[in-house]
């Protein structure tokens, strides 16, 4: 979810017994506390810290923030790397790597992870799996020990039931996340998700001016309006962490609610479960209608 991964939504969802993640991606170690210690301040459940696309050389200093404030500190998007788990480890957090294949998955277990997520292309935002969640956690669950997550296109306890039938030792959820009120999503994204339907999804590589060679899947009509505009163009403005930052045309952003501009071209992350976000909830509400939901399937079956 990118920065829509702030404080308030990460505490929401832990005190709702589920874990939030707060994003650090890219930010100081001075930011990163702060995120993380207004998150703690607001929950007494688990919380996470998310690293994205990152190497130990950038990220050492944060990651033994981050490990000594939440239970988990969560890395994706690049490959796994036994030094930055020994920094969480020596701090007392778990380490957890979200995963697209079965080597990569092996490769964290090795590093020494406590647990991973399985990605499959279903997934929103940008998608380190190219097959379907199902085939990925057969075949990962079969190919490492440690817990598995599984995360791609689940957004209703349906879906989450099925993952945990299949195997799963738990689901992560994104686009359903984007809907709630504590996520601060810019109105007009999160309107296009709650109109759009699994099939108006592309898993494609055209928002990446400022993050190349990583496929992501957002909604067709976003890349449309894109490339109706002229190829130079500054589309709009948004805030990183206090800064004001220009967006171009192809930009990779989260639309949250400081965006100004032309939203409709800009990127609308979302996974094949968008048709599960029909309406706006606090995120304690998306909490209890998936566990209620995916228990009332796992006892039918």
């Amino acid at each position: 979810m990118g920065t829509l991964a702030k404080p308030g939504l990460a505490a929401a969802v832990a005190n709702a017994g589920g874990l939030g993640l707060v994003s650090v991606y890219g930010v100081s170690a001075e930011t990163a506390a702060a995120l993380l210690d207004a998150a703690t301040a607001a929950t007494q459940g688990i919380l996470g810290a998310n690293f994205i696309r990152t190497s130990y050389a950038e990220a050492a200093e944060c990651v033994a923030i981050a490990a000594q404030r939440v239970r988990v500190v969560d890395f994706f998007y690049f490959d796994p790397e036994q030094a930055l788990v020994d920094i969480v480890h020596e701090h007392g957090a778990l380490a957890c790597w979200q995963v697209g294949s079965v080597d990569e998955a092996r490769a964290a277990e090795a590093a020494g992870c406590d647990f991973i997520v399985a990605q499959g292309i279903e997934a929103g935002g940008h998608v380190r799996g190219t097959i379907g969640l199902l085939p990925l956690l057969d075949a990962v669950l079969n190919g490492v020990q440690i817990p598995v997550l599984a995360a791609g296109g689940i957004g209703s306890g349906r879906s989450m039931a099925a993952a945990l039938a299949a195997g799963a030792d738990g689901v992560r959820v994104g686009t359903r996340f984007v809907a709630a009120v504590e996520a601060q999503a810019h109105p007009d994204y999160v309107r296009a998700l709650i109109e759009a339907r699994p099939e108006d999804t592309v898993y494609t590589e055209a928002y990446s001016t400022n993050w190349p060679d990583a496929p992501h899947r957002v909604l067709r009509s976003c890349i449309d309006a894109a490339r109706a505009l002229d190829e130079d163009a500054i589309i709009g403005e948004y805030d990183w962490y206090g800064w004001p930052e220009p967006v171009r045309r192809f930009d990779c952003l989260s639309i949250d609610s400081t965006a100004t501009g032309m939203i409709s071209a800009m990127p609308h992350w979302a996974g094949e479960s968008v048709g599960g976000v029909t309406r706006i909830q606090p995120a304690v509400e998306i909490v209890e209608e998936l566990a209620e939901e995916a228990e009332r399937w796992l006892a039918r079956w």
